[in-house]
């Protein structure tokens, strides 16, 4: 084994490194943080003491649309929720030209009146668990938006039928 890992550390022009880093010490902040002179003093007070690094963070990471939706629950309807409202016109756009391209017919499309709910409602076609599943993965990667659901408006939702005891016969 030792032959072969020094082959490809030869080849690949690899080093291992010899000192261990210990991240437990380093400090990571946000850039909004480091605006704060007195939150970044606090950090680089804290690194004197454990002799670790600063790390500042630029972008804030934008969290991705929670896939929570059953197949089972599409019946051609769906609601979502915009981070911003001001994009309303533009995502409602986008979502109709990729369904268009797609092969979807679309038989309403709303947005409420301040611009932060979304509703788009389709003609269900022959295989309505592939559809939900397109749909599901192309809204749920638009970082505009914050969350969805699958839900047709003015349709009432049925409740499951309770569960009946089961009667045992008795022996005879």
């Amino acid at each position: 084994m030792n032959r072969f890992k020094k082959l490809y550390r030869d080849f690949f022009g690899l080093t291992e490194q010899t000192t261990k880093v210990d991240k437990t010490k380093d400090v990571v902040i946000s850039a909004a943080i480091a605006k704060d002179p007195t939150k970044l003093k606090a950090a680089q007070d804290i690194l004197k003491t454990t002799k670790g690094r600063l790390h500042i963070e630029e972008e804030a990471e934008i969290d991705e649309a929670q896939l929570i939706n059953h197949m089972t629950d599409y019946k051609g309807g769906i609601e979502y929720v915009l981070r911003d409202p001001s994009q309303a016109q533009s995502v409602s756009d986008e979502i109709k030209q990729w369904a268009e391209k797609k092969g979807f017919v679309i038989a309403v499309n709303k947005i409420s009146k301040n611009g932060k709910i979304g509703y788009f409602k389709f003609k269900l076609g022959q295989d309505p668990a592939l559809e939900s599943q397109k749909i599901q993965g192309y809204v749920a990667q638009k970082p505009e938006i914050k969350h969805f659901r699958f839900n047709v408006r003015g349709q009432q939702s049925v409740a499951p039928a309770p569960e009946q005891p089961i009667r045992k016969t008795p022996n005879i």
